[in-house]
């Protein structure tokens, strides 16, 4: 079990030692890198690792996996970061294990709901929220790898790990066909993009070998039922598990690789379409020939593929879509008097994200481009230290969410991004 003190220790340590080109710059690594780790994570009584979201005290799968990624660049200063991300896993994979359809959970069985309003859906009292992203259980699955890509470590590989990993891609299966799936979610007195529509099934679908995803990972529910940048998600982590599965899983190598080709044919089929001149990839589609383009700060999104080791940034296909990602032709690109990248229809029109102005520097090389990147999310905290949800792209003191962990940690990424880049233009020299 890790000490957490001593661990806050390390990391303070360490930021305190990080000298960047700015005041500024510092003062926002130094402090987001600190305030996850004090603020966010609680050790359980049995080693694992508990993650906060922020201002709400729920752990999302997903986030959690992006707020605790970045630590994973102190594992050769601090090698006890294997270890609380040893934790974090341990805990992401026991509430799949306990459901693997809910996105948050609560840190004991309190009974604690998003809303009391869940129209008879069954819901544990540990679960949070039950909207079935299929992001959340990619999310585990990635930052398990990046452990062992990163560290060699694989203390957490183990059986009950693998058989997560099959309970996973059973789900996954269920929902190629919808339809037959005992899932839904039906929710009253809210907005339409916090229920699924048709009896809390979601729009109709046909069949397309892609995953089923009820909701995107802003939480708001899919207009169609086939998310892209999800479905490639999953073709990204199923390639990053299958050389490292053990050989004894035969079945599990079958399901695998047979749900990998699946899922890439229905995106050949299904998933791209044509927005001006360009072939771009669509972000949903229902495979009856109701296609969606647009792109939302929240990752997994199409501007973050690359981030995603599922291509790199110089693809074709992938550099037409981010082109399109990053103009008019996205609804929700917004650009003011003051900044301009990706928002959500999760938050009011006109607000830009952190965590998209971020993604845009993570997929790229172009040291001056991540640095205006940074320098940009630098001047919109508001003088608060703290990089916020969306930002009113003509007034950055107008701002969603006090406390955001996430987009904290997504900025330390991208510090730790244009780092990396910079020592090897420096032929490694610091």
């Amino acid at each position: 079990m890790i000490d957490q003190q001593q661990l806050i220790t390390k990391i303070s340590i360490y930021a305190d030692s990080i000298t960047l080109y700015s005041k500024k710059v510092t003062e926002l690594f130094r402090h987001a890198l600190v305030d996850t780790i004090t603020n966010t994570v609680s050790v359980q009584p049995d080693g694992k690792i508990f993650v906060a979201t922020g201002d709400i005290p729920a752990m999302w799968l997903r986030d959690s996996t992006f707020q605790v990624l970045p630590y994973l660049q102190l594992t050769e200063n601090i090698p006890e970061i294997k270890a609380l991300l040893h934790g974090v896993i341990s805990q992401q994979l026991a509430f799949i294990q306990h459901d693997p359809y809910a996105n948050a959970f609560n840190k004991r069985a309190t009974g604690a709901h998003f809303s009391e309003d869940h129209s008879n859906i069954p819901i544990s009292d540990l679960v949070w929220e039950r909207k079935f992203e299929i992001d959340s259980l990619c999310a585990p699955l990635y930052l398990s790898f990046l452990l062992y890509e990163k560290t060699g470590y694989k203390e957490h590989l183990t059986e009950y790990f693998w058989q997560t990993v099959d309970q996973i891609l059973d789900v996954f299966i269920v929902e190629q066909h919808h339809e037959t799936s005992p899932y839904y979610f039906k929710r009253t007195d809210c907005p339409p993009s916090d229920t699924l529509q048709n009896d809390g099934r979601g729009s109709p679908v046909n069949y397309t070998g892609m995953v089923w995803s009820g909701f995107r990972p802003s939480d708001d529910a899919c207009v169609y039922g086939y998310f892209i940048a999800g479905n490639l998600f999953i073709i990204s982590v199923l390639k990053q598990l299958l050389p490292i599965l053990p050989k004894s899983y035969v079945e599990m190598k079958h399901k695998m690789t047979t749900l990998l080709a699946e899922i890439e044919k229905g995106v050949q089929e299904f998933g791209l379409m044509t927005v001006g001149d360009d072939e771009v990839y669509a972000y949903e589609v229902d495979g009856l020939g109701n296609q969606l383009f647009m792109d939302d700060a929240n990752v997994p999104s199409l501007l973050s593929l690359p981030f995603l080791r599922y291509c790199a940034s110089d693809e074709p296909l992938y550099r037409s879509t981010r082109k399109h990602c990053l103009s008019k032709n996205n609804p929700f690109y917004y650009a003011g008097n003051y900044l301009a990248g990706i928002g959500s229809p999760h938050t009011p029109e006109n607000y830009a994200w952190p965590i998209a102005l971020a993604m845009e520097g993570l997929t790229t090389e172009n040291t001056a481009e991540i640095k205006a990147k940074i320098d940009l999310i630098c001047a919109t905290d508001a003088g608060t230290n703290q990089c916020h949800e969306g930002i009113f792209v003509d007034e950055p003191t107008q701002y969603t969410r006090e406390w955001f962990s996430w987009s904290n940690m997504t900025f330390c990424q991208l510090v730790f991004h244009y780092r990396t880049l910079c020592l090897k233009e420096n032929g490694g020299k610091r």
